[in-house]
């Protein structure tokens, strides 16, 4: 990671900033200032997850998501989802991250970003393994094989 001022590396800095916040009393996940801003909510998403607040971060990513569909955004309404369902996943909320990684790539597929929705795939297949579901994990490889084939065959 790269170190700032002081020696202080970004992980110290942001932790120091989320929890100046807390202390102070301000709500950070309905701030006024990024309540309607998809961008600032993306980058607080980013900061809390950067420092292991998964719970807070999913909240942000959702946030964002949603306002990104809402703006016609397709791009980054699937990445935050993404996001935050690889959030679910660290916190070993399996279910969760196989619903989300499965929207993001739905989305993906939808608007023709294809390799980007493989990557959610290739998630769920670590959130069905995690899981210990073969079944669905094999299953789910023969999909991915297909996508893989479609997308050498258009190069």
């Amino acid at each position: 990671m790269p170190h700032y001022k002081e020696g202080k590396n970004l992980k110290t800095i942001m932790q120091q900033l989320i929890n100046k916040t807390i202390k102070s009393g301000k709500d950070m996940t309905h701030s006024e200032t990024t309540e309607e801003d998809p961008i600032k909510l993306h980058r607080e998403g980013t900061a809390l997850c950067d420092v292991g607040k998964y719970k807070e971060a999913i909240e942000k990513f959702l946030e964002a998501s949603r306002l990104y569909e809402e703006t016609r955004n397709f791009f980054d309404a699937s990445y935050t989802l993404f996001k935050a369902a690889e959030c679910s996943y660290l916190l070993k909320d399996y279910t969760t991250a196989i619903e989300r990684f499965h929207k993001a790539a739905d989305l993906s597929f939808k608007k023709g970003y294809d390799r980007f929705g493989l990557s959610a795939l290739q998630y769920v297949l670590d959130c069905y393994k995690a899981a210990g579901e073969e079944d669905k994990a094999e299953e789910l490889k023969n999909k991915i094989k297909e996508v893989k084939d479609k997308l050498e065959a258009t190069l």
